[in-house]
């Protein structure tokens, strides 16, 4: 009866070239799912954040702009230490009213400039978000709020 070898002696050790291999092309596309998904959550967190500024500019427009950027920003006016998204600062945000004394007006809030910053430094360090941008009809009753 003749015996089978299963392995060469030439062909030690490459089982595990092939499953450094395939865990390098594994962990590579992981971590790309997951810092695309938090990309997508900033995405949607921004978008959130500038319709929040928005229905709150034109549904509390007797109060100053600072009051709707602590909103977009931290979530509540009074302000906060932490934002809702990260590296999001009120600098980040614009405020604008036009037209409140004519058919009681638009609000607009935009937030401009962001950038992501990526927790894995395979892809770079930052990509720029676009400009998130939301108007809202005036709902004042004649009441005009200061442009600041």
């Amino acid at each position: 009866m003749k015996q089978v070898k299963l392995f060469n002696a030439n062909e030690r050790g490459t089982t595990l070239v092939e499953f450094a291999l395939a865990l390098t092309v594994f962990l590579t596309a992981m971590f790309a799912v997951m810092e695309f998904g938090r990309a997508l959550w900033v995405h949607n967190a921004l978008t959130d954040a500038a319709r929040r500024g928005a229905r709150y500019a034109v549904l509390h427009n007797s109060g100053s702009v600072d009051s709707v950027k602590n909103v977009v920003v931290f979530g509540d006016e009074a302000g906060g230490t932490q934002s809702i998204v990260p590296n999001l600062t009120v600098d980040q945000v614009t405020v604008t009213y036009s037209d409140f004394a004519v058919n009681h007006g638009t609000a607009t809030v935009s937030i401009e400039g962001y950038q992501f910053q990526f927790v894995l430094p395979l892809m770079g360090s930052s990509i720029a978000m676009p400009n998130y941008s939301t108007t809202l009809p005036g709902e004042s009753i004649g009441f005009v709020p200061a442009n600041k």
